[in-house]
């Protein structure tokens, strides 16, 4: 009897496991058992035929040339190959004397007329396959075009089945908003932001840390922001699905990436690593621990009686927070100013129109973008490029439309934002060493020490509780209650605009995470 290999192939793993494997089997033996053919072993791939290097293929033609077998018998002519250059490795066997079987297909590969049809059957079967992809790509840039993402969901997001969006993942997408937040600091590199993100809970798909180049992909995938970005092709699109972050905290991540804005990287645990620096070098201050006690130093050696206590540092930020205290009358009464204000200035539909505008000159330069590459005044590689910044653009536009939407009850949203402001310097009290590092990061700016003395004040965001407190200072009324003097209007209008800012919304978000913790200490302290 003759001693053959028995080679069976599906595309995927899926079809593995059904019964197209155990079929293809059936009818070898059956074809083996009337041509007096023994299988001595079985190759069973689960790989497309469409691309080389199919590992249990490659195997098999490596025994067959060392003589293992004296042929191969195969299902059909396309579980045998769908490219030419495994086609032609397979016509190399024949002609070296190495038997080639079919079991359904009646042919003997070894005359003229039946090689001839075998190859006429192999065209086809490549042509089938390279039809189907153009047909796959088609309806990839028809889900594209209306906004879906056909291919697995970026890291954050979940598939929901084929033409559905991809929605956030309850697990991972607050955690990969965090991880957009904390590099746009400037304060992490890679390297230090996968060790805070793994401490935070963040893992991969198959629950593992993410590795260095994910955490690197994410942070340069403008999907994040709403927008499809084909990497292979260089094409962007709108998409539908809910973005995690916003088009301009998107915009920071960039310009930290790619250096426009300084990157400092983590080397210690101390909590103000990084943060201050030296009033005379303007060069970091280093911390070192003394005696139980941590010190930051300017170690140039011209200066060295600038050092200070990390305690003075940390009593300097609580009195610079405390600054911007308000009572529950002031309050009020700035929240009535807010709203009287609003209603004048945005009762109408002017700034929104404004932005219509806007938004509709954007989308004309996306047009005209678009008839330049087809009339080929641009090369695809600059219009890839300028189409995304254009969609980023318009993404921001859309913001700001909602944004303005919300000024409607622009009253509420300062009375939430002020309630968060006269708490910060409780909230900074009660959380760990590493949440007081983002507490200085995000509250304020500026921050330098001077002949053993700290100098720092409000981060931008916070400068209009600055004022509006500065303005309230002298007018006092029983019972020890400032009275709101009246404000500028650009006072007023600062002041709101620091409400929606994206600072004031992450740090909010930051300050729910902590909000147990602060109540607790409210209720120790009241005891």
């Amino acid at each position: 009897m003759k001693k053959c290999f028995g080679y069976i192939r599906v595309s995927t793993k899926k079809q593995g496991d059904g019964a197209s494997l155990d079929a293809q089997k059936e009818a070898i033996v059956e074809f083996a058992k009337r041509n007096d053919i023994i299988i001595t072993k079985w190759y069973a791939e689960q790989k497309t035929a469409a691309k080389r290097g199919r590992p249990q293929f490659v195997a098999m033609i490596k025994a067959l040339r060392q003589g293992k077998a004296q042929g191969v018998v195969m299902h059909k002519i396309d579980r045998s190959a769908r490219n030419f250059f495994d086609w032609a490795k397979i016509g190399q066997l024949s002609d070296a004397g190495i038997d080639i079987h079919f079991a359904v297909e009646s042919l003997d590969f070894r005359s003229r007329g039946g090689r001839l049809a075998a190859n006429v059957q192999m065209a086809v079967a490549e042509d089938y396959i390279r039809n189907l992809k153009e047909e796959i790509r088609k309806g990839q840039i028809g889900r594209l075009k209306n906004g879906y993402y056909p291919f697995t969901a970026p890291l954050g997001y979940l598939d929901n089945g084929k033409g559905k969006l991809k929605t956030p993942d309850p697990k991972r997408a607050k955690l990969v908003q965090t991880l957009f937040e904390l590099y746009a600091t400037g304060t992490y590199s890679i390297r230090t932001l996968r060790t805070e993100m793994i401490r935070r809970g963040l893992t991969n798909r198959d629950g593992r840390p993410p590795a260095n180049n994910l955490i690197e992909r994410i942070l340069g995938n403008p999907f994040y922001t709403g927008i499809i970005s084909i990497s292979a092709t260089g094409q962007t699109y709108e998409g539908k699905h809910k973005p995690l972050i916003s088009a301009s905290l998107f915009k920071r991540v960039q310009e930290v990436k790619f250096g426009k804005r300084g990157k400092k990287f983590t080397r210690h645990n101390h909590i103000y690593r990084g943060l201050f620096q030296c009033a005379g070098c303007m060069r970091s201050m280093i911390p070192e621990l003394q005696k139980g006690h941590v010190y930051y130093r300017c170690h140039r050696i011209d200066c060295p009686s600038n050092i200070i206590r990390e305690d003075d540092i940390e009593k300097a930020v609580v009195d610079e927070l405390r600054k911007l205290r308000l009572g529950p009358a002031e309050i009020e009464q700035l929240t009535h100013a807010v709203t009287a204000w609003a209603e004048e200035k945005y009762g109408g539909k002017g700034n929104q129109l404004t932005l219509q505008c806007e938004l509709e000159k954007v989308d004309q330069r996306i047009e005209n973008l678009t008839d330049a590459l087809i009339d080929k005044h641009i090369e695809p590689d600059a219009y890839h490029k300028r189409h995304q910044a254009l969609l980023i653009e318009k993404r921001e536009l859309e913001e700001k439309v909602e944004n303005l939407r919300d000024l409607q009850s622009a009253g509420d949203n300062v009375q939430r934002f002020l309630e968060l402001v006269k708490s910060l310097a409780e909230y900074y009290q009660t959380v760990s060493p590493d949440e007081k590092r983002e507490f200085v990061e995000y509250t304020v700016s500026n921050r330098t020490v001077k002949n053993k003395k700290v100098e720092l004040e409000p981060s931008e965001w916070l400068i209009p509780v600055q004022n509006v407190t500065s303005v309230m200072d002298g007018a006092l009324t029983p019972p020890n209650c400032r009275r709101v003097p009246d404000l500028q209007p650009c006072q007023i209008e600062a002041l709101v605009v620091a409400a929606y800012s994206e600072e004031a919304k992450r740090f909010g978000a930051i300050c729910r995470k902590y909000d147990k913790k602060f109540k607790r200490h409210e209720q120790s302290s009241e005891q």
